[in-house]
């Protein structure tokens, strides 16, 4: 399924990387934690998170995820959005808890 169903299904608000919405999104991945991201986020994964600090983008492109969710209504600087903008990285957030995005997320991508 591509970001930019999940991002209408689930309502959600893109912050940067509209260019790149198209991109398939194979899994989902929730965690607070860079380090456990990094030893398990898997190349096309929507990773799902409160953490909105920079070091979540280069993260995120490490790992190759499809993208980033921030949930639970978190601000993110804007110089976050201009670097994920700028290396193609859609980042998307919501209001909603972590909990419930995460049930959607499986709802799309596994209950058909």
């Amino acid at each position: 399924m591509k970001i930019r169903e999940i991002a209408t299904s689930l309502n959600l608000q893109v912050l940067a990387g509209a260019g790149a919405l198209d991109r398939e999104v194979s899994s989902g991945y929730c965690s607070d934690l860079i380090s456990d991201f990094m030893a398990n986020g898997k190349p096309g994964c929507l990773w799902l998170t409160l953490q909105t600090h920079m070091n979540v983008v280069a993260v995120a492109l490490l790992a190759e995820a499809a993208g980033v969710v921030f949930t639970g209504g978190r601000e993110v600087a804007s110089e976050v959005c201009r670097k994920a903008e700028v290396e193609g990285l859609p980042l998307l957030a919501t209001s909603a808890r972590t909990f419930e995005v995460a049930g959607q997320l499986y709802q799309l991508l596994y209950g058909r």
